[in-house]
């Protein structure tokens, strides 16, 4: 076999090998796989298969030659994380209004339960007026402390702890937490992927289309100058790098912080948050 033989053989390889890894890296950062990253900082094997994908873009010897496959492989993958991480986005803001609902909710029972202790004479209506933002087991248990006469019978004290314990899960917002913190980090590499895939992917010229191919060959059989062609043509897409510039990726870093500020920060209005955007 040639010398031109085996590097043929070994570019193939090659080949395979960076699109197994891309689609290890898709699965990896898809929500309906069994296993998905956990932590950016302390996935080893995560931030391996992206340097390989990378340094394969940035290292590749003759970039007009570089393999369609492999090209529309990572392409394929930033604008599938850039995606992904559009829908974090709005899973992170609709957990933020979850949370400050579930706080409110929890000001609005401790309320009632106050005036139902103290068998004000309102406490009937202030049970009724809270029917539609809690289930009837927390209603229920609120007529049982307004109806109980004696503060040291079982069911008064069984009751009360029940309430109680609502209003310290509203106020905790466990379950919450935990989301965000799950979201933020896959937020985090799929940042990782959008700005480390990315900025390689634009050193490699697009690849065409067959029929752009044949179109683009009888434009250049036809056109006395070449230069001509070059100058005259026109993209039939926006370029990978520039459309997610404008769109997503620029500000997915921006976001994971945002997103570790809400994380860390007492419960604001919406209004604020905007503001602190603008």
């Amino acid at each position: 076999m040639s010398k031109s033989g085996i590097v043929n053989v070994r570019m193939v390889i090659t080949e395979e090998k960076i699109l197994s890894n891309i689609d290890k890296v898709q699965r990896l950062i898809n929500p309906n796989s069994k296993k998905q990253i956990i932590q950016l900082e302390e996935d080893a094997y995560f931030k391996d298969l992206i340097e390989s994908i990378k340094t394969y873009l940035i290292e590749y010897p003759k970039k007009k030659n570089f393999p369609k496959s492999v090209y529309k492989a990572a392409y394929a993958l930033v604008e599938y994380a850039t995606n992904q991480f559009e829908e974090n986005t709005k899973k992170i803001e609709e957990l933020i209004r979850q949370r400050e609902k579930n706080i409110s909710l929890a000001g609005e029972l401790r309320d009632t339960l106050d005036i139902v202790q103290n068998k004000e004479d309102n406490w009937k209506q202030a049970i009724k007026d809270i029917s539609g933002d809690f289930s009837e087991d927390i209603t229920d248990t609120l007529g049982i402390i307004g109806r109980t006469k004696s503060e040291t019978s079982q069911n008064f004290q069984d009751a009360v702890k029940l309430i109680n314990a609502r209003i310290a899960n509203l106020e905790s917002n466990l379950h919450i937490e935990i989301d965000m913190e799950r979201i933020e980090d896959r937020s985090k590499a799929l940042s990782y992927i959008g700005i480390e895939v990315a900025d390689a992917l634009k050193l490699i010229p697009a690849p065409q289309d067959d029929e752009e191919e044949q179109a683009i060959q009888q434009v250049t059989e036809a056109a006395e100058d070449k230069k001509y062609f070059e100058q005259t043509r026109v993209e039939v897409k926006p370029s990978l790098w520039q459309r997610i510039k404008n769109s997503k990726v620029v500000r997915a870093i921006v976001y994971a912080f945002k997103i570790k500020i809400v994380l860390q920060a007492p419960a604001l209005p919406e209004g604020r948050g905007d503001q602190n955007q603008n």
